[in-house]
């Protein structure tokens, strides 16, 4: 019998402050597109939904929003990163309706010329 295989777990983590978010909502349903604000009281619902006051409480910023896509890029401390991603994927209604997150594109830094690591 072979000798059983080794497991190596391997942790990176960033050294980075902040990570950066570029998600979308889709709304199948079609309907009233969020405005920015309302965009940004969304994310900070879904906070509140999965994690409660404290989840809320998260410092996240909307740097970019296109309300013809609704399309976003967030800022998130690197330390609010998984509860801010695992709010946003689980959120399933935005005023009654169906509706989902995308997260498109998730990276430590905002620029390329910046940013070493990728992540998809």
């Amino acid at each position: 019998m072979p000798p059983a295989a080794a497991f190596e777990r391997r942790v990176l983590r960033s050294a980075a402050e902040h990570h950066y978010l570029r998600v979308r909502l889709e709304l199948p349903d079609g309907g009233a597109r969020p405005s920015v604000a309302q965009f940004k009281q969304l994310v900070v619902s879904a906070l509140r939904e999965l994690h409660g006051e404290v989840g809320a409480a998260l410092p996240v910023d909307v740097l970019t929003y296109e309300e013809k896509t609704l399309s976003a890029i967030l800022r998130v401390v690197s330390s609010g990163l998984v509860k801010l991603w695992s709010a946003l994927t689980l959120l399933g209604f935005y005023q009654n309706r169906r509706c989902a997150f995308r997260v498109l594109q998730v990276k430590p830094c905002i620029s390329i010329s910046s940013c070493v690591i990728w992540q998809q």
